[in-house]
């Protein structure tokens, strides 16, 4: 059950948040992704704070692991993803012109106002995306051997903030490929790409169960990393007071979502 559990949930979180970014970019409602990288923001947050944390501390508890362990795994795998952001894996690998580490989640709007190496660029969404996607689907697999409800949250989590930055790949890809609907199917192959993550994650966290808490604390770091130094920098932008109050409103829905997601889980 835990394996068809972590099948939907990466397909969902992977494949997914593909195809909801075609109809979003689509459908010419790019506007919105600002609101989705707020959402995402707040979930990513959240979920990493007061789910994955605490669900590893308890672990640890039972697995006989100190506190100080599971905050050197968290500051190792912030620095960690740090590091994968330097070497252009973890963000795609774009280059826009500034040398400042390439980020895979910017927004439409600066896929069209920064320029891109058109030779290379569309491969390298592709190969970023697949190694993006893999580790997600690792982490979704470890939230769901610790707790189902939990995988969901951590599903949903990843979903939102793949939305956002799949909204610009498509604008990259369609720049480089000259048929949208290749540009469609290459992105949901990487995505895809989550799933098979899932399996291998399935496989590894089972045969290491012991160690689940640092794979829920490296996912925790995953998240507050993507929030802290890739999306909410997005965010941080002179706006109109009526533009900040809905960037904060949606923030504080993300933070929500997963907090009823939650209770609904205690229950």
């Amino acid at each position: 059950m835990t394996l068809i559990s972590i099948l939907v949930g990466t397909l969902v979180a992977g494949m997914g948040s593909v195809w909801l970014a075609a109809l979003l970019a689509y459908a010419l409602l790019s506007r919105f992704t600002q609101h989705l990288l707020s959402l995402a923001a707040g979930a990513l947050l959240a979920t990493a704070f007061t789910r994955l944390l605490p669900e590893a501390f308890e672990m640890s508890v039972e697995a006989g692991v100190s506190a100080q362990a599971l905050f050197g795994a968290l500051l190792v795998g912030l620095v960690f993803f740090f590091l994968l952001d330097k070497a252009e894996l973890w963000h795609h690998g774009h280059e826009h012109g500034h040398d400042h580490g390439a980020h895979a989640h910017h927004d439409h709007d600066e896929h069209h106002h920064h320029g891109h190496n058109h030779h290379s660029g569309g491969w390298a969404v592709l190969l970023g995306d697949s190694v993006h996607a893999f580790g997600d689907g690792i982490l979704i697999a470890a939230a769901f051997v610790a707790d189902p409800r939990l995988g969901i949250a951590a599903a949903l989590a990843v979903m939102a903030h793949e939305v956002p930055h799949h909204v610009g790949d498509l604008v990259v890809l369609h720049q480089t490929l000259s048929n949208p609907r290749a540009a469609l199917f290459k992105l949901t192959l990487a995505g895809g790409v989550t799933v098979i993550g899932g399996l291998v994650g399935y496989l590894l966290v089972g045969a290491l169960h012991e160690y689940l808490p640092f794979f829920l604390v490296v996912a925790a770091s995953s998240f507050i990393y993507v929030a802290l130094a890739d999306l909410i920098p997005q965010l941080q932008k002179r706006l109109s007071p009526r533009e900040t109050a809905a960037q904060v409103a949606w923030l504080f829905a993300g933070i929500a979502i997963v907090a009823a997601l939650g209770e609904w889980a205690q229950h």
